[in-house]
């Protein structure tokens, strides 16, 4: 009887345990009716299972007939049928010689359905959930779905989403789940408030951060749904803003949203401490690696003493340093930025200290939550494999490469051990986002040579079949154009970081009902990045353009005097070699360090292309040219943006006649001056009035960019003031061209403009007056379309 009371005693011990590591379990029990320390049975016996073999359970348990078994193996069968997740009761009794092994199954989910939902999709809902066809049903996953699913509406800002759920028994222990959904309005956010600001005004910190205040363009936006999770992701913005800019001890106090149940809007309260703003002190390097010459490193730190104190500009001197230790043999160098504050002179010297590193290899990369990312097109990304030294400043820069491919709405970067000491398991978690895109849009251009009204549709694929790659397919036009194009891009061609990508197009123009043009082309291009700021592209460039007189133009010329419109004969020779073939090599450099491309406010943007013509075809010049713009905060309280931009272009024949056809000089647009018409300046037909183009070109523009009073900062309106100058000169047209009109001479204008950040692209209203022009000039003075200023 003590014997048997211990067995009891031990068995209901791990009764009580599986209980309580096992949710959902109801009842264990063990009767055991032989020793307590071993017990023998003849036979296992299965009941109450439905859909699982009788002999899949006895596989599950290692108690076997015959052999001897003890309370720690009934304790082990339990946990084993437990964890299968198949089973919500688990009962195992020893009756005589027979071990009894009762189960009761968990429901088989048949479908699950949702009802009432338009606003989100069902795949996007099946995705959220964890109830699945032909899977285990479990009140608590399904009270977890009931959760997720309202998450997935707050994500998409509705807050006030009602979600229930209902089972429907189908008989055989099958069930189908129902979601019953009411989707409610949008909620919406009625304030961003800053509190603790000085140096930067609200409406400049607000377009810093993502979260957006509701206006009239949030519907296409959506910027403005209220996300913990993004309101993180804003803390962090607003640090590394207020770092860039001196701000060493700025810190977020809080950031809260709170919501307004009567009107379904949140108001959102964001306290922040600015602090001193530093310079930068003393700035020097030491190492305490005996090879290592500390003054040789000296000369790629990029901080700079008296500078503004710029976080960025320490990340990139301590990437800088890494890699030139580590080129020079020391994989596991180490470096680490020590900053002394000068309360007194605000300032913050720096020293860069290199050390050898603890050494630690990476084992392995795993890569999770990329269902339709292929794992190389991550892999690529780091500049690390699989047994390489561990190097913390090449993961970092990873997380930001994988960041800026814009494939996912999150990028976890993380470390566990690997199976030695010195080993190290990377983990990478993605969530990846939609990369296709649809548009259809409209907009209407007052400058170029499609001027008017016109549409575009595209289709554009980011992340093409998962393999990283680029393909966008579009068409449109206006009343005298049309245009056809495809593109495509490989951005590691030959698995190196080598954009390879080719476009090919068409397009069709009309101009002034005199005569028409049929281009047809295609573009075969390579770039390479050289540093993080300067990119080179190389293309060959080929087309066929075919040009016409329009069939209701009689043309005026010596033979025929009762012309119907007037031709100048430099087109009418242009016209005359169609169909022309350009077969051309170009060679591109771009320089940028701009802050925010959407909405600059500092750095430089510079190109610069060079383009031969003359490889087989009828065209050969030689044709430079080149733009440079440079911004500059003027004013941070103001948000006073100051843009200086420049540029010049050169074109020269070479071969037997030294000759050009009118339609590869230079004509003159908005970009190069505004306040003057589409190809308005330079050398004119002394008969016809029209401008021929020029072979070389200088402008020039200085411009105060502001935001508008009144008007709330999420419509995106800034407004701007400029003045304009430029000169386009010089001729190698073979027709008679205004002598005086050759002559270098500058146009200058003035104006006023107004940008807006639109949900269908930059748009741009430009209002000029020339100042200084010529009296063959034509004028246009107000200018409007979809452009940006770079």
């Amino acid at each position: 009887m003590k014997a048997a009371s211990k067995f009891l005693n031990a068995a209901s011990a791990a009764a009580l345990s599986a209980a309580l590591v096992v949710p959902g379990a109801f009842a264990v029990q063990f009767v055991a009716t032989s020793a307590a320390e071993a017990a023998v049975v003849s036979r296992v016996e299965v009941s109450g299972n439905q859909r699982v073999d009788a002999d899949t359970i006895r596989n599950y348990i290692t108690i076997k007939p015959g052999k001897a078994f003890s309370s720690s193996d009934v304790d082990s069968a339990v946990k084993a049928l437990f964890g299968t997740g198949l089973f919500s009761d688990v009962q195992i009794n020893q009756v005589g010689s027979t071990l009894v092994v009762k189960v009761s199954e968990y429901k088989v989910v048949n479908q699950v359905l949702f009802q009432g939902n338009k606003k989100l999709k069902d795949n996007a809902l099946q995705a959220a959930v964890q109830l699945k066809p032909r899977g285990t049903f479990s009140q608590a996953t399904l009270d977890s779905d009931v959760e997720a699913v309202k998450a997935a509406y707050r994500r998409i800002g509705r807050d006030d989403a009602g979600v229930t759920a209902q089972i429907m028994e189908l008989g055989d222990n099958r069930v189908n789940v129902v979601f019953h959904i009411t989707e409610g309005d949008r909620t919406q956010i009625a304030a961003i408030n800053f509190v603790g600001n000085s140096a930067y005004s609200s409406r400049r910190l607000s377009d810093v951060i993502n979260t957006k205040r509701s206006s009239w363009v949030s519907f296409i936006l959506r910027d403005d749904v209220y996300d913990e999770d993004k309101l993180r992701a804003d803390q962090e913005l607003l640090r590394r803003f207020y770092f860039n800019h001196g701000y060493a001890d700025f810190q977020v106090v809080s950031a809260v949203g709170e919501l307004d149940n009567a009107t379904n809007k949140y108001t959102v309260t964001i306290t922040v401490q600015e602090g001193e703003r530093y310079n930068f002190g003393d700035i020097s390097v030491e190492s305490t690696i005996p090879e290592v010459d500390s003054k040789s490193l000296e000369s790629v730190v990029e901080t700079r003493k008296g500078d503004v104190y710029n976080a960025k500009n320490v990340e990139d001197s301590i990437i800088a340093l890494t890699e030139k230790v580590a080129g020079s043999g020391y994989a596991f160098a180490q470096v680490t930025p020590r900053g002394d504050r000068n309360f007194e002179n605000h300032t913050i010297s720096v020293v860069y200290t290199v050390d050898q590193g603890t050494k630690a290899y990476v084992e392995r990369i795993e890569i999770r939550g990329n269902d339709r990312t292929r794992d190389y097109v991550i892999r690529r990304e780091f500049d690390v494999s699989e047994g390489d030294a561990f190097n913390q400043v090449l993961i970092q820069r990873a997380k930001k490469r994988l960041e800026n491919l814009n494939y996912f709405d999150k990028v976890d970067i993380s470390t566990v051990p690997g199976s030695a000491p010195d080993q190290v398991v990377l983990v990478v978690d993605v969530v990846e986002k939609s990369t296709g895109e649809f548009s259809v849009g409209a907009g209407y251009s007052t400058g170029g040579d499609t001027a008017g009204p016109s549409v575009e549709g595209s289709i554009t694929e980011r992340n093409f079949l998962g393999r990283g790659q680029f393909i966008k397919v579009s068409a449109g036009g206006g009343k005298n154009s049309r245009d056809y194009s495809l593109s495509f891009t490989e951005p590691y061609f030959l698995g190196r970081r080598i954009a390879a990508g080719f476009d090919i197009y068409k397009s069709t123009r009309q101009y002034n009902n005199n005569y028409d043009s049929d281009t047809t082309g295609a573009t075969i291009r390579f770039g390479l990045p050289i540093t993080n700021s300067i990119t080179t592209q190389l293309a060959y460039n080929i087309s066929q353009e075919k040009y016409k007189v329009d069939d209701s133009c009689g043309p005026t010329t010596i033979g025929n005097p009762d012309g119907t419109c007037t031709i100048s004969p430099a087109i009418l020779d242009g016209i005359a070699q169609s169909p022309w073939i350009k077969s051309s090599i170009s060679l591109g450099l771009v320089y940028n360090t701009i802050d925010d491309m959407k909405n600059p406010h500092e750095g430089i943007y510079a190109n610069t292309t060079v383009e031969v013509a003359g490889l087989g075809g009828d065209a050969k010049f030689v044709k430079l040219t080149g733009r440079g713009s440079i911004y500059q905060t003027l004013s941070e309280q103001l948000d006073l943006v100051g843009l200086i931009s420049g540029g010049a272009g050169h074109v020269e024949s070479y071969g037997n006649n030294g000759t050009l056809r009118i339609f590869d000089q230079f004509q003159s647009t908005d970009r190069m001056i505004r306040g003057f018409a589409y190809n308005g300046i330079g050398p004119v037909d002394p008969n016809t009035g029209d401008h021929l183009g020029g072979v070389t070109y200088f402008n020039a523009s200085a411009e105060a960019q502001f935001p508008l009073p009144v008007i709330p900062e999420s419509f995106g309106l800034r407004g701007a003031v400029f003045a304009d100058a430029a000169t386009l000169y010089g001729s190698k047209i073979s027709t008679t061209v205004d002598q005086a009109s050759l002559d270098m001479k500058l146009r200058a204008s003035v104006g006023v403009g107004l940008m807006w950040a639109s949900p269908f692209g930059p748009i741009r209203i430009d209002y000029a007056i020339p100042v200084k022009k010529e009296a063959k000039d034509d004028v246009q003075e107000f200018n409007f379309g979809i452009s940006t200023r770079f």
